[in-house]
């Protein structure tokens, strides 16, 4: 069994839940993080997990307009710019979300972020 800090746990965690209701090819990966979260007391986390999910849902779909943008050569350098720094500021939310769930599981590992809000 391995041993995951807890920020990285709930992370893939939640990676792996968005990918494999978007694209459905992961179930391996997927259960491989689910049952080391399986082992952990989720009740005191579980809105948290949610939110996380949801975070990842949300840059998945950023990202997917990325793709589409520079392809098509249809937005500007500027809107691509601005959705770059939309998702990096979004890691402000998922760092705080992170510890939270660290915190309230009493893992010691945080994650520190230098930049953003």
């Amino acid at each position: 069994m391995f041993k995951f800090p807890i920020i990285e746990l709930v992370d893939r965690y939640c990676i792996a839940r968005v990918k494999y209701a978007k694209l459905g090819t992961n179930a391996a990966e997927l259960e491989f993080y689910q049952e080391q979260i399986n082992l952990l007391d989720t009740t005191a986390i579980a809105q948290e997990l949610e939110l996380l999910t949801a975070f990842h849902s949300d840059i998945w779909d950023v990202e997917n307009e990325f793709k589409d943008m520079t392809v098509d050569g249809k937005y500007t350098l500027e809107e691509i710019g601005r959705r770059a720094i939309y998702v990096r500021d979004r890691g402000v939310e998922r760092a705080r979300l992170k510890n939270l769930m660290a915190q309230q599981l009493d893992d010691p590992v945080r994650e520190h972020k230098r930049y953003g809000s």
